[in-house]
């Protein structure tokens, strides 16, 4: 016990300087300062057995500090009218009819690309060993067949693309 006496005696000042740094309320530093406290004298003999207080004092004085900070984040309740549904399904969701069909219409190698590691989630590492590439030549045909995939769905299904890239709009297919 002995030892965390010193221990505290030793760090207190600088665990208050460091936490006032981190928290605009005194009480809060008071308050964190004393549940670190309880939770080394918790620690009965075993305190006197960690090698450095000091780093471990910090190391609990961190945590406890970060789950204040999440406890105190500020919640904003979202106004009622800020609901709003949507009538018409988003067009990256109703893509999904035409992709199948443009898929199968690609080259047998570009179609497998895209269905093992965009799809089936397959690392391209994975792929490049079942094909027998090298890394960068997977990731070549990977991203060759995307700009195919891409072209292609832009030929047969009108897809059109916003400024961040995105899917805005398309014309499905007629199975």
């Amino acid at each position: 016990m002995n030892c965390l006496m010193t221990a505290w005696h030793h760090h207190e000042a600088e665990l208050r300087a460091w936490l006032r740094g981190r928290l605009n309320n005194p009480h809060d530093v008071e308050d964190l300062l004393q549940d670190l406290f309880l939770k080394a004298l918790r620690q009965d003999k075993k305190f006197c057995q960690i090698e450095n207080a000091r780093a471990w004092l910090f190391e609990v004085a961190r945590n406890a500090l970060a789950d204040r900070l999440r406890l105190m984040k500020e919640q904003v309740e979202l106004p009622e009218d800020l609901v709003h549904e949507i009538d018409e399904p988003i067009p990256v969701d109703t893509l999904a009819q035409c992709l199948p069909r443009a898929l199968a219409e690609l080259a047998v190698e570009d179609s497998e690309a895209i269905t093992l590691c965009d799809l089936e989630g397959l690392s391209q590492e994975d792929y490049a060993r079942m094909k027998g590439l090298s890394l960068p030549g997977a990731k070549s045909r990977v991203q060759r067949a995307r700009k195919r995939l891409r072209e292609h769905l832009g030929r047969v299904c009108q897809v059109r693309f916003d400024e961040a890239g995105k899917v805005c709009c398309f014309v499905p297919r007629k199975p």
